[in-house]
């Protein structure tokens, strides 16, 4: 596995690069678009190329650098809380590290909470001298107007060819034209398609025999929307592809079907109600004919 290049956002990241080299740079930054195209990955180069030291570098890598605070939701929260907020105060207080400029790289930002985006509001109107805000959102998901009314917005989007090239160089091999046409659409976006072909691997499924069909079926056998990170992360997705290829390809099942399972699938995840139930529904109803 080789090490995460940029692809398909060099040209943002030359930008970035010359507006800062030009006093230019807006101070606060929201980069927008789908989960998984490379909007952090993009936000780490440019930090690289602004501090521009080998020590930099392993710094940012690992999140430490005096001059760059990363605020993000919590594995074990619902969402980003204000006490992770108020460190913003903190930091923005402390001597700069070596006089250059500080960076606040909120991942994530479509978690924040009521209490947690009032107090974001407060530091963004008003933001100390030689401080960058960048905000990093998954443009699929509500996030208050007033906070990107704040901020100077660049809508990021990635093609299929550049997917493919991020997916190959991840893996260091071409392996993304071996993936079952019925596992990739416009939604498939590297956050999904990298550990689902991790997944598939563990579990000795074909990449390109398994049909989605047979990965539902894997996955319900073995209860991992219950006991799987990967599925349970991403069972929307993996309802989304059944339904793209019945309904476009096969023509099997109707929209009044899948806005049907779509809702139960809501409530399911809304009141913590029961997958079991669902999805051996799910196979009974949709997998056995």
């Amino acid at each position: 596995m080789s090490e995460h290049k940029l692809i398909g956002h060099e040209i943002y990241l030359e930008k970035f690069i010359t507006l800062y080299e030009n006093n230019n740079l807006p101070n606060k930054i929201l980069l927008s678009g789908k989960k998984g195209i490379g909007k952090s990955l993009l936000t780490e180069k440019l930090l690289y190329k602004i501090f521009n030291s080998n020590n930099d570098y392993e710094l940012i890598k690992n999140k430490s650098h005096p001059n760059v605070f990363n605020i993000k939701k919590n594995n074990d929260k619902k969402s980003i809380e204000i006490d992770q907020i108020r460190e913003i105060i903190k930091f923005t207080n402390q001597s700069s590290f070596n006089n250059k400029s500080r960076f606040i790289i909120l991942d994530d930002v479509e978690f924040l909470n009521i209490k947690a985006s009032n107090a974001l509001l407060k530091n963004l109107e008003e933001p100390n001298e030689n401080v960058f805000f960048i905000l990093i959102y998954n443009s699929e998901k509500f996030l208050i107007d007033t906070i990107k009314s704040r901020c100077i917005e660049f809508k990021l989007s990635i093609s299929n060819e550049n997917t493919r090239l991020i997916i190959n160089n991840y893996f260091n091999d071409n392996i993304y034209d071996q993936i079952n046409s019925n596992l990739i659409n416009y939604y498939s976006t590297p956050y999904f398609l990298i550990p689902l072909i991790n997944y598939m691997n563990e579990y000795e499924l074909s990449l390109s025999e398994t049909t989605i069909d047979d990965l539902l079926i894997n996955l319900i056998n073995n209860r991992h929307y219950i006991k799987h990170e990967f599925v349970r992360n991403n069972l929307n997705m993996i309802i989304e592809l059944f339904f793209y290829k019945h309904i476009k390809t096969t023509k099997k099942f109707s929209y009044k079907i899948k806005e049907y399972y779509y809702s139960k699938l809501y409530n399911v995840e809304k009141f913590n109600l029961d997958y079991e139930t669902f999805f051996l529904e799910f196979k009974d109803k949709l997998l056995s004919e």
